[in-house]
């Protein structure tokens, strides 16, 4: 037992020392660990601020372009570029750009709910002992200094490679260049932006001052928005809740720095059309530009130098989650600002307003005269879509348009059953064709056209007369054969029982109105065209005193031609004979000679071809007035829902009005002012006439061949049929035909009811057109036109209705791929992309004009459509 006590007194004694023992060496273990994160202060800050000094002292004219302006060279590329790209308008001190900059991305909100953020995490800072810096050293709380200078240093650091950067767009596609701010006012987006074609204009074009003098008083009206001149800033501007984000340029990468283009099909609500585009996107082979920017060096490294100056070089994730939350909420409502539905009529795809009016027309007393085709428009204006035909394709180009087109476009085969054997129109698989016969050319319309001119020599296709009007026409075969004689042919034929033939015609690229010659005049001016023609076109000339007929009279240029070729003039059938005796008293009375009577012993027809009086000689010399002469306060020229009259207006005589002489011959008439505008007539934009006339056309002929033609994204090799919703002098149209090289169109000339009346000039050039109200539909057919083009247009027209059923006229009158063009205020502008995006159309262009508030924007139609049809018909309003 003695033997065992010392090792149990050994054991009692480490027992007691190893809990003592394990504590020192935690103390230790303490001590040394504080110690080792001890890190000399002084050595670390005095590193961090020779960082600072070298940004500090880094060339500020790196980030900035100290006098504002885009050196010279780079400027004489922007004027050649020829609307190819935009430019900021540079400002005259950088500072000023700067700040302009600063206050367009500032967020407040943003600004808020960070200041807040940080509050909140005051408590998790506070209770962090140490804090963690980019080169692996801990440092210490109390050195803040320290840690401002690195994040002041690796800010400065980022921004410096920020333009160097790759960055990523939100469908994931990786783009190498700048990133552009996009505002959620539209109108800023091209304020900011300026185009090249302004770079010569001020010196080239003579219109640019007097088309500003004309709308200054829109401008005003409509609110004026302060241009980037470097005067200062819009509010729109300085409230702007703005982001960055990648624009592109059809999906790729940009390869200039200067450069960078905005991708606008990315909307979700676009999906729909964009996969039915797919297939007919493929034949724009000259493509299609997207939104534009490009900025001067010195602002574009002052927007890439843009950081929150609270949160350092990053945001936090708390307001990068705001913001994107408010960016999705503002753009879901503007998504849902417009909600388009589909027509519910019974005219489906072709279904034309102010012609399938049901219940109008069913209130009708009487449809003895055609009033039921007559117009008849909806007290509110549709504001549905039309839908498409199943099937549709693009159209086929002209000149293959005219032997034939898709049926799926025009799915009627009536008239291919009735007219069929008169080689109107024929089925033949997916195609309708038309072998150029009509009722009285079964043999072909050339062979008749020249017909015409060798039983009349005077007429002279192509030089004397240029312009004609086909009554009655068809599929318009006549007017489609007369391009090759170079006469333009206004067609027209009322929706009748002669199922979709102005529908024909405009498919077929040959232009045409629905329209019928019932009680009212047709819309156009007094003695204006060359030649009317009429082929078997089922108009009872003869009765209630010659009414019909003496509307053409008014129509017909004096000295121009009517040719009538129809059964009455060489067939024996009593009634026959009967209209016949009772047209040659009339046409006696109406003092119209009848220059030959002939037949045609191919196509087994004859013709009569009258010509109308140069001056009243013949009017004062006859024994019986009848038909009568109109009082002289009937204006000839009005035409606007003017009832027919049984009377003739007498014709000027003062060789200084228009009338008395023949215009020169084609083509010379397209750019020579008429002889009728003189010095003391004050012109639509303030010049005289002649002067005023000149430099529009002066004017039109540089937009469209150093804009349109290259910087527009129209590929014009397929664009034929064109609108000018608001023409004046018909400047744009004759543009065109002076490149018809390189565009094969026509052009309809709308002048609109309030505007002054110069479509007698625009026919008085050889060119067509009609008068209109915009606040109405027009008469045609759904998918008519491949380009239609608004100069100041919906600027004039928000003073008497509203924007949104001319909308919605535009895209009915557009074909799918179709595009347009529109130059207005920029408020109006920014109106029309919004209401353009929510039916899903691709913005091609849209840019600045000049430092007046002036814009300019091309969008694109596609094949979308909504899938909603609405619950009430529309042709019962």
């Amino acid at each position: 037992m003695d033997s065992r006590r010392p090792s149990s007194s050994w054991l009692s004694h480490w027992s007691t020392m190893a809990p003592v023992f394990f504590i020192a060496l935690c103390l230790i273990g303490v001590w040394m660990m504080s110690s080792t994160t001890i890190v000399p202060v002084d050595e670390s800050l005095e590193d961090k601020l020779e960082m600072k000094q070298l940004v500090t002292d880094t060339d500020p004219k790196t980030y900035q372009d100290s006098s504002g302006d885009v050196p010279d060279e780079a400027a004489r590329r922007d004027a050649d570029a020829n609307m190819k790209d935009l430019t900021v308008e540079p400002k005259s001190e950088s500072s000023e750009e700067q700040n302009m900059i600063d206050k367009a991305d500032e967020n407040p909100e943003e600004t808020t709910k960070n200041d807040d953020f940080d509050k909140d995490n005051e408590g998790k800072k506070d209770g962090d002992s140490n804090q963690t810096s980019e080169g692996g050293e801990t440092i210490k709380e109390g050195d803040v200094n320290a840690e401002e200078a690195a994040q002041e240093a690796t800010g400065s650091d980022r921004e410096k490679n920020a333009a160097q950067q790759t960055y990523s767009d939100e469908n994931g596609k990786t783009e190498g260049g700048e990133m552009v701010k996009e505002s959620e006012s539209k109108e800023q987006s091209f304020q900011s932006t300026t185009v090249s074609e302004q770079g010569k204009i001020a010196e080239q074009d003579p219109m640019d001052q007097d088309r500003n003098s004309e709308n200054s008083s829109d401008f005003a009206s409509n609110g004026e928005v302060k241009s980037n001149d470097g005067a200062g800033e819009s509010k729109e501007e300085k409230n702007a809740d703005q982001k960055f984000t990648q624009v592109s340029r059809n999906g790729k990468s940009s390869s200039s720095d200067d450069q960078i283009s905005d991708e606008s099909k990315g909307d979700d609500q676009n999906k729909g059309g964009q996969e039915s585009d797919e297939a007919s996107s493929e034949q724009q082979s000259k493509g299609d530009l997207s939104d534009e920017v490009l900025l001067p060096n010195g602002a574009q490294s002052e927007l890439l130098n843009e950081s929150n100056s609270q949160n350092g070089a990053w945001s936090t994730q708390a307001a990068e989650s705001k913001n994107e939350k408010q960016t999705q909420e503002a753009s879901k409502e503007g998504k849902t600002m417009y909600s388009w539905k589909l027509c519910n009529v019974t005219a489906g795809t072709d279904y034309i307003p102010c012609l399938d009016n049901e219940e109008a027309i069913k209130s009708l007393k009487t449809t003895k005269h055609y009033e039921h085709r007559e117009r008849h428009c909806p007290g509110d204006p549709p504001t549905c879509l039309v839908p498409l035909p199943e099937g549709y394709k693009q159209s086929i180009q002209w000149p293959h348009s005219r032997n034939k087109i898709w049926y799926h476009n025009v799915p009627h085969t009536s008239l291919a059953e009735v007219k069929g054997h008169q080689n109107w129109i024929k089925v033949s698989g997916e195609y309708l064709t038309f072998p150029g016969g009509g009722t009285q050319f079964i043999n072909g319309a050339l062979h008749y056209i020249d017909f015409i001119q060798k039983s009349v020599p005077g007429i002279a296709w192509g030089k004397h007369s240029r312009v004609a009007l086909d009554v009655g026409c068809g599929v318009a075969s006549f007017g489609g054969f007369l391009f090759d004689r170079d006469v333009l042919t206004m067609s027209l034929a009322p929706k009748d029982e002669h199922e979709a033939q102005v529908q024909f015609a405009l498919e077929r690229g040959i232009p045409a109105i629905s329209s019928v010659m019932g009680t009212k005049r047709l819309s156009f001016p007094g003695m204006v065209f060359d030649v009317v023609h009429c082929a078997r076109c089922r108009v009872p000339w003869e009765i209630e005193g010659g009414k019909l007929l003496l509307e053409l009279n008014r129509l017909l240029r004096p000295g121009g031609y009517f040719v009538w070729s129809a059964t009455p003039v060489y067939q024996d059938l009593p009634e026959d004979v009967e209209i016949w005796e009772a047209m040659t008293e009339l046409t006696k009375g109406m003092c119209w000679d009848m220059i030959n009577k002939t037949m045609d012993k191919i196509n087994q027809v004859g013709m009569a071809i009258y010509r109308k009086p140069m001056n009243n000689e013949c009017y004062d010399k006859r024994s019986q007035s009848n038909p009568p002469l109109c009082p002289d306060s009937d204006d000839p020229n009005a035409a606007w829902n003017i009832p027919l009259q049984a009377c003739m207006h007498k014709l000027p005589v003062d060789p200084a009005l228009r009338g008395p002489r023949w215009p020169q011959p084609w083509p010379q008439r397209l750019d020579k002012a008429p002889y009728w505008l003189n010095d003391s007539q004050i012109g639509v934009y303030g010049k005289p006439t002649p002067k005023d006339f000149t430099e529009d056309t002066e004017h039109w002929k540089y937009v469209v061949k150093n804009s349109y033609l290259k910087g527009m994204g129209v590929d014009w090799s397929i664009v034929r049929n064109v609108m000018d919703m608001r023409a004046v002098y018909g400047g744009f149209a004759a543009a065109l035909r002076e490149v018809k090289k390189e565009v094969n169109a026509w052009v309809m000339n709308v002048v609109s009811i309030d505007s002054p009346d110069t479509l007698p000039i625009i026919y008085e050039r050889g060119l067509i057109g009609i008068y209109h109200d915009w606040c109405e539909s027009f008469s045609t057919y759904p998918r008519s036109y491949d380009l239609l083009h608004a100069d100041h247009l919906f600027s004039k027209l928000k003073k008497r209705c509203k924007l949104l059923p001319v909308i919605s006229e535009v895209d009915r009158m557009l074909r799918p791929q179709g595009k347009l063009i529109v130059r207005d205020t920029a408020e109006v502008i920014g109106e029309v992309e919004s209401m353009a995006r929510s039916l899903n159309y691709k913005v091609v262009k849209m840019a600045s004009l000049s430092g007046d508030n002036e814009g300019i924007l091309c969008v694109q139609k596609t094949m979308w459509r909504p899938k909603e049809v609405e619950t009430t018909s529309a042709s019962s309003t």
